[in-house]
């Protein structure tokens, strides 16, 4: 099953994609997405381009992504959401089954501390993935979130599909 995790962000947008065998991981490949564009419609639009073509890729059969949580800065929450509601429409539109993961069910999974550092993140994807060199903290990340997906089997998944009008 070849699985692609993603880290939602508006500016920087963290992607993950491994195999996963039975109990074996492997690195497929990571990176970021930099969104651009003069305004919050180019900037989206950016995202999806961008996400649509590492589908087409690396060709996964199951996504994951990170839920959104609430902090107190309620405008980056909201751009957060943004981002991660233009993912999830791309990942519907390519027909993925997707699973949502709180963040401290990501860290509790790979760490085992739900409240783990991005360091500790970083240091326990490269321990699962042997020979993975995570583009940044945000690629690690979307890595955390498809070994997560790959742990619990996709069983909170659900397959999105493209609505017709």
């Amino acid at each position: 099953m070849r699985i692609l995790g993603i880290d939602p962000g508006l500016r920087t947008l963290g992607w993950g994609v491994i195999d996963a065998a039975g109990t074996r991981l492997s690195h497929v490949a990571n990176g970021h997405c930099n969104s651009d564009g003069d305004d919050l419609g180019e900037r989206l639009l950016s995202l999806h381009n961008q996400i649509t073509e590492v589908i087409e890729e690396f060709s996964p059969g199951q996504a994951a992504i990170e839920q959104t949580f609430v902090n107190k800065d309620g405008a980056g929450t909201l751009k957060l959401g943004q981002a991660r509601g233009v993912a999830l429409l791309t990942l519907a539109k390519a027909g993925l089954p997707v699973g949502e993961y709180a963040p401290n069910r990501v860290k509790k999974t790979v760490v085992g501390v739900g409240h783990a550092e991005k360091e500790q993140v970083m240091h326990m994807v490269k321990l699962q993935l042997p020979g993975c060199a995570p583009k940044g903290a945000d690629a690690a990340d979307a890595l955390a979130i498809a070994i997560c997906h790959a742990f619990y089997g996709g069983t909170q998944g659900r397959t999105l599909k493209e609505v017709r009008a």
